[in-house]
């Protein structure tokens, strides 16, 4: 009668808890991991500055972390294991393309269908002047799994990764979505990749978290070199 008792109390208590938590198990799996690879590159964890920086032609996101207020540095480039659409920037629900352009994570969901996932601040200020007015897109996340469209997979052991560094921030995440990597020699042929080559290049020339606003015509303009 007591061991049925107990058995009961702990099947109640199980189903009061729901499913595990996703994001918890991980931080536990790659938090050691995390803090060895940062001490190696001389930053502690949490880091108090991250920037995720991602080239859609060459399918690599690129993590930046630091503990002060000067120079970032690269902590990892994760392949991006999955992506629709190609070059050029999202305007429409259902047209598959990944956003181009600077956006912050705006949530975190530990429940994704996709394992974990960030959410991206798509459409911004500048987009909901470009994009489809009625039906601009929504929901675009860097996330797990290798399945996407419209979305960021990096796949499950890399998105525990990125996710958890990502919760352990305390300040504000930007995300710099690029067609690709952009060199000073190059030219471009539409005003967005002209204004991202240039956040691009500066960066290049000064890794660090850029000040970056959108103008009243929707262009992207960086506030101090």
């Amino acid at each position: 009668m007591i061991l049925a008792l107990l058995i009961g109390n702990a099947l109640l208590a199980c189903s009061c808890q729901g499913e595990p938590d996703r994001a918890a198990i991980a931080a536990g799996r790659v938090k050691p991991l995390l803090e060895c690879d940062l001490k190696a590159i001389g930053v502690t964890y949490p880091p108090k500055r991250l920037l995720l920086r991602a080239f859609k032609t060459e399918k690599r996101l690129d993590v930046w972390v630091g503990n002060g207020t000067g120079k970032l540095k690269k902590f990892k480039s994760y392949p991006i294991v999955a992506m629709s659409g190609k070059t050029g920037p999202k305007r429409k629900e259902g047209d598959r393309q990944v956003p181009e352009g600077i956006y912050q994570i705006d949530r975190f969901n530990p429940k994704s269908q996709f394992h974990l996932s960030l959410g991206i601040s798509y459409p911004n200020a500048a987009d909901k002047l470009f994009a489809d007015r009625e039906s601009p897109g929504s929901d675009i996340f860097i996330h797990g799994s290798n399945k996407s469209i419209g979305c960021l997979a990096m796949g499950d052991p890399a998105i525990e990764e990125i996710y958890t560094l990502a919760r352990s921030v305390s300040g504000p995440i930007s995300v710099h979505i690029f067609p690709w990597q952009f060199t000073s020699n190059e030219t471009v042929d539409t005003p967005l990749w002209q204004q991202l080559r240039t956040i691009d290049l500066d960066f290049q020339l000064k890794p660090r978290i850029q000040k970056i606003r959108v103008s009243k015509v929707g262009a992207y303009e960086l506030v101090s070199r």
